[in-house]
């Protein structure tokens, strides 16, 4: 009978379960930047944003497991047109079918946009591959939220704290013994969570002047997922 060495996760993640945050700032494998500053008269926006986040793995038979989770909130002002773009990738490379590879990317992002004219490019992508690795576990989750207010919105200290407790708990499961099929079934259950707490700060938020009062429209919370 022969017994496995522990393994030794590999993980690029700096700041363990907790939530990165963008206020037209950059964080970590964030980037938020801003173009123009000037605003015409009547409080139309010229600023542009753009948020770019993602969770990249690649397990080998040298690093047999790895896991990287961002979990990244970015608040936008008033913008004329933001980018948001979001992704997942999973890699498992050629390990022994008798000692296979375990690979588990995760990335949820959430951007809150503001402004009745604002035109929003949201791009979310999830892969997972296995690459000469058919007994390997592979999974990516890519999960993003946009809100759209008519003005700008501003999450509580209350929200945040809840936001952080769901990012640990997201970190949690790939360093965990679970099975793929249960972490995928446990992020959507995250997911979820995240979905019900936006709509909820979104109910609870104070109703301030819209950008263009003329062009008035119920705040929405969207959730985009892919996984494989």
């Amino acid at each position: 009978m022969t017994h496995r060495k522990p393994r030794k996760i590999s993980s690029v993640r700096s700041g363990r379960g907790a939530v990165r945050w963008g206020m037209l700032t950059t964080a970590g494998l964030t980037t938020l930047a801003t173009a123009g500053t000037a605003h015409a008269s009547g409080g139309i926006p010229h600023d542009v944003g753009v948020a770019v986040d993602q969770a990249r793995t690649i397990a080998t038979r040298v690093h047999p497991v790895s896991y990287q989770e961002s979990f990244t909130v970015h608040q936008f002002g008033a913008l004329v047109s933001a980018t948001a773009d979001n992704r997942a990738v999973a890699t498992s490379i050629a390990c022994r079918a008798d000692d296979p590879c375990r690979s588990i990317a995760l990335s949820f992002q959430i951007v809150t946009t503001a402004g009745t004219n604002m035109r929003l490019h949201a791009s979310n992508v999830g892969k997972a591959t296995n690459v000469h690795c058919p007994e390997c576990e592979t999974f990516a989750g890519a999960y993003q939220f946009v809100v759209s207010t008519p003005g700008v919105l501003t999450l509580d200290s209350g929200t945040r704290h809840q936001l952080d407790l769901l990012s640990s708990q997201a970190y949690a499961l790939g360093h965990s013994n679970r099975s793929v099929a249960d972490i995928k079934q446990r992020a959507d259950a995250l997911a979820a969570q995240v979905v019900s707490l936006l709509r909820g700060a979104v109910a609870a938020a104070p109703r301030t002047q819209a950008v263009d009062p003329l062009q008035q429209f119920q705040p929405t919370v969207t959730m985009h997922r892919y996984v494989s």
